[in-house]
């Protein structure tokens, strides 16, 4: 890691609570002795280098972690990580994701969902200086905010020198720091193997979140290159990728009360909003958005039958949502039983107080949080519009005609100049989203979903009332029939539904495409102007926050510091260690959870052709005559299927390799418990708790059931 200057402020780390704390690579000098006391054998200043094991050895998948588990680029993550994969691979005549799939050589694995990506972080630089440094202090609002995107997106353009890299600069601590990362882009990504869902999504939604938990979420990919090694397009003559690490397998796993860590990309935490922001997201936010989401699954499973083509298509796309619906519904109950918000305004009401004792901080930070505060009403002023247009935003017919009109109007601009998402740099990237829409979309179903959000607009107050939309669609007052009429005209009559017309737009001018029939790019063009204008809105609301988040964040990091309390920037997708140990825990008075479960108390939740609850054949016949091998532990008389450690984790974990105190991979990190899902805003080390699947449970079953003896062979396994 070069050129790591942050100095005092990001690198503060304080007294951890417990193992709380997602830490940057750059910090893990600064908590050796935490890192030591908890049972780490390796040295933390060798794994704050990229460069060496195992920072090496762990890569992102863009939204998920993944890590490699050979020298021959295999790959190992979680099962609901490669799970649209899987889907984009299966058929109604070959379900893979009801089958599984096993590659037994290199010549049987199949290409992974078009825009599947391997990212390796080759370095990180501190950049704060060359992002803000220059911003005249006169600039403000709009101006500002496209003052900050323009030089970020000049240092990602200096970044990628070609093809094989992807650059971002990454904001930290709400703006206070910003960091330059250069990730290696590895573009051929193959299916290597997955277990049937009854196995890697084992107990479904309704053991989504909650313990005791017996799914075994694990999957292979392989990264490929070209014949000279380097990252290239996918090529039958492209070649394994030859790393420069890789993990090795613990086949033992590990006891209770051992040292672990995770190393991964974890998505975003939110410890450091105010009150106001917590009050608004946890009254109104998660209640309508886990609303919304049951209604999209309700709308899909209503249109489409089980197990058919059109219910496959979607079978992410629901993993998701009610992913997140349980989610919201979690930190909505955590919220009403906890007194979070007392907290964080009595930790606002201490940092005043606090600042008003120095006169020259208080000068200089005493009106950041009420000008904070001010900024957030006013991003909330339409919140009721602005969610429901983002949830019928996500149809696909909406979504994709937006989307290629925006393209057109930003590709008359020079490169340097457009939005992001809409650069050279992404044409790649955007022609394989196209390709892969049909996989993922039904015409009837997308048309149910929109008239159903479309039923809800017009209980929006009629000051969110959009006037472009209701012109289009003929609203009359409440009045939708005409809507309803023109909806099925549009589906009936679009040609989005081809990929060729697809392509064919995405090298159209703006004039072309505002000429176009098709309704839905009609659609598009009459909302255009409205959609410039609150985008030109939203960023001058942007660049105000970018100006004094940072400084609220200042003052709260030197407060925090006073009191000797941990301060780690909160989580961006950027590469973070967090660390612990195998502990149980207790949910409730009276019930104590302990921290392993087997493959009995799998069997004993098995139910016959139950979606969620169905188990293979050979893994219960396994199971019922003890066929462990050399892979059951001793002390439970059976395969240890999953387990828990008090490891600070969220979103964006998932899929990362859990490293004993060698750091050998004792498994995979996909879930935590229920009562751990707030931490993203709140962590409480009593419940916080993640979970993990187990190394010899994988082994076992590749080995047992699966047949996938050719990858462990290939794999270097430590008994």
């Amino acid at each position: 890691m070069k050129n790591w200057i942050i100095g005092a402020l990001a690198l503060s780390c304080g007294v951890a609570d417990a193992n709380e704390g997602m830490w940057q690579p750059h910090q893990l000098p600064d908590i050796k002795q935490q890192l030591i006391a908890a049972g780490l054998k390796l040295n933390p200043d060798d794994m704050s280098d990229l460069s060496k094991f195992p920072m090496n050895a762990i890569i992102s998948l863009g939204g998920c972690t993944a890590s490699f588990i050979s020298d021959q680029g295999l790959v190992v993550t979680n099962h609901h990580c490669a799970y649209r994969s899987i889907q984009h691979n299966s058929s109604e005549d070959n379900n893979l994701l009801q089958n599984g799939f096993v590659a037994k050589t290199k010549q049987a694995e199949l290409p992974a969902a078009p825009g599947s990506r391997v990212y390796i972080t080759e370095s990180l630089t501190e950049v704060t200086s060359r992002v803000t440094g220059g911003i005249s202090s006169e600039l403000t609002g709009n101006d500002y905010y496209q003052a900050i995107e323009n030089n970020r997106k000049a240092l990602v353009a200096e970044c990628e020198t070609d093809d094989d890299y992807r650059c971002s600069v990454s904001s930290f601590h709400g703006g206070a720091s910003y960091v330059l990362i250069k990730l290696l882009t590895i573009r051929d990504v193959r299916l290597a193997y997955a277990p049937p869902s009854s196995i890697g999504k084992f107990g479904g939604n309704t053991d989504n979140w909650q313990w005791p938990r017996q799914t075994g979420d694990w999957a292979f990919y392989r990264a490929y290159v070209g014949k000279d090694g380097k990252p290239a397009d996918y090529s039958e003559d492209n070649i394994p990728y030859s790393n420069k690490a890789f993990l090795k397998v613990n086949a033992k796993g590990v006891d209770e009360g051992d040292y672990v860590m995770v190393l991964g990309y974890p998505g975003s935490t939110n410890r450091y909003r105010t009150a106001v922001e917590v009050e608004s997201t946890f009254t109104w936010t998660y209640p309508t958005a886990k609303l919304y989401r049951e209604e999209y699954i309700d709308v899909i499973e209503r249109n489409s039958e089980a197990g058919s083509d059109q219910r496959i298509k979607y079978q992410s796309t629901i993993a998701g949502l009610a992913n997140y619906a349980k989610n919201y519904g979690s930190m909505i109950e955590s919220y009403n039983k906890g007194d979070m918000l007392a907290r964080k305004q009595q930790l606002e009401s201490d940092l005043a107080n606090w600042l008003l004792k120095d006169a020259e901080m208080n000068t200089k930070y005493g009106a950041s949080l009420l000008t904070l505060n001010k900024l957030i009403e006013q991003s909330d002023a339409n919140k009721e519009r602005d969610l429901l247009m983002a949830y019928m935003g996500r149809t696909t017919m909406m979504s994709l005609s937006r989307g290629l009109l925006r393209l057109s109007h930003e590709s008359a601009k020079p490169d340097a100049e457009r939005e992001r998402g809409y650069q050279e740099r992404d044409m790649r990237s955007y022609e394989q989203s196209m390709t892969s829409i049909n996989s993922r979309y039904v015409a009837d179903i997308d048309r149910a979903i929109f008239k159903h959000f479309l039923a809800k607009y017009i209980d929006l107050p009629s000051a969110q009332r959009i006037a472009s939309f209701d012109e289009f669609f003929d609203i009359d007052g409440n009045d939708l029939s005409k809507a309803y009429v023109k909806v099925d005209l549009m589906y009936a009559n679009t040609k989005l539904g081809d990929l060729d017309t697809r392509l064919s737009m995405m090298k159209m001018t703006e004039k072309e495409m505002r000429a176009s029939a098709d309704p839905f790019i009609q659609f598009s063009v009459s909302q255009f102007d409205y959609s410039m204008a609150q985008e030109k809105l939203s960023k001058s609301l942007a660049g105000q926050l970018q100006q004094v988040r940072p400084e609220y964040m200042k003052a709260l990091i030197t407060f925090k510091k006073a009191r000797s309390e941990a301060v780690y920037a909160d989580a961006n997708s950027t590469l973070r260690i967090t660390f612990g140990n195998v502990k149980g825990y207790s949910p409730q008075d009276g019930l104590t959870a302990t921290p392993f479960t087997t493959t009995e108390g799998m069997l004993a939740k098995y139910i016959p052709g139950d979606d969620e609850f169905d188990l293979p054949v050979k893994l219960r016949e396994a199971i019922q005559q003890k066929r462990y091998g050399n892979y059951a532990d001793p002390k439970l008389n059976s395969v240890p299927v999953n387990y828990l450690s008090t490891l600070d984790i969220t979103g964006g974990n998932s899929g990362s390799p859990t490293l004993n105190a060698k750091g050998e991979f004792v498994g995979l990190v996909f879930d935590g418990v229920y009562e751990s899902i707030v931490g993203d805003w709140d962590y409480d080390p009593t419940y916080n708790r993640a979970i993990h699947v187990s190394s010899p449970f994988m082994l076992w079953v590749m080995d047992e059931v699966d047949g996938a003896e050719n990858l462990i062979e290939e794999m270097e396994i430590v008994e």
